[in-house]
Order: C-alpha cells, then structure tokens, then sequence
C-alpha cells in the first residue's frame, strides 16, 4: 500500500507543474493575434474615428495605431506582452508549487 501512495504522490507533482515557456507561446499567441484581430475588426468595420479607445495603446506600444500597418505592430507588441506575462504566470505558479512539496 505504502508503494502506490508513494507513486500517486510523485505523480500528482509531476503533473502539477507547468512549462512556463508553453504557457508563454500561449500566451504570445494569444496576445499577438487577439490585438490583430481586434484593430483588423475595427479597420474593416470602419467609421469616423474607427478604434477611439484602442487607439490609446499607441501612448504604451511605440508605433501602434489603429491602421493596417498597426495590425501588424499589434501582433508583435502583443505577442511579446503575452509571452512575457504567459512565461510569468508559469513560474510563480510552479515556484508556488515547489514551495508546497
């Protein structure tokens, strides 16, 4: 009985732990496309002043607007926001789950 508690155990932390850098391409792909879409939506669905509020990322990402050539900017500012904050949630996550075992 001892022996399969032993190996449930070492399997559930094993199991625990994240790949931050996995997490972190999620999180990369995620970002990049979701800005892209979202600023290739508005561009499409047009307007006056299309993306007023989204505009507003061009004050924290140098170079962004809310035109096709912002779409690609996006993609990029967004993919690297999202890798970074992806690869940081893994390892606090499995920093905090060494700190349990």
């Amino acid at each position: 009985m001892g022996t399969a508690q032993s190996d449930e155990g070492e399997i559930v932390r094993t199991i625990a732990r994240l790949h931050a850098l996995v997490l972190a391409l999620v999180g990369a792909l995620l970002g990049g496309v979701g800005l892209f879409a979202m600023t290739a939506w508005l561009l499409v669905k047009g307007g006056a002043t299309p993306g007023a509020h989204l505009q507003l990322l061009g004050q924290y990402f140098y170079g962004y607007s809310v035109t096709w050539t912002g779409c690609v900017v996006g993609l990029l500012y967004g993919a690297l926001v999202g890798a970074v904050v992806g690869w940081c949630i893994g390892a606090v996550y499995n920093l905090v789950v060494g700190l349990r075992e």
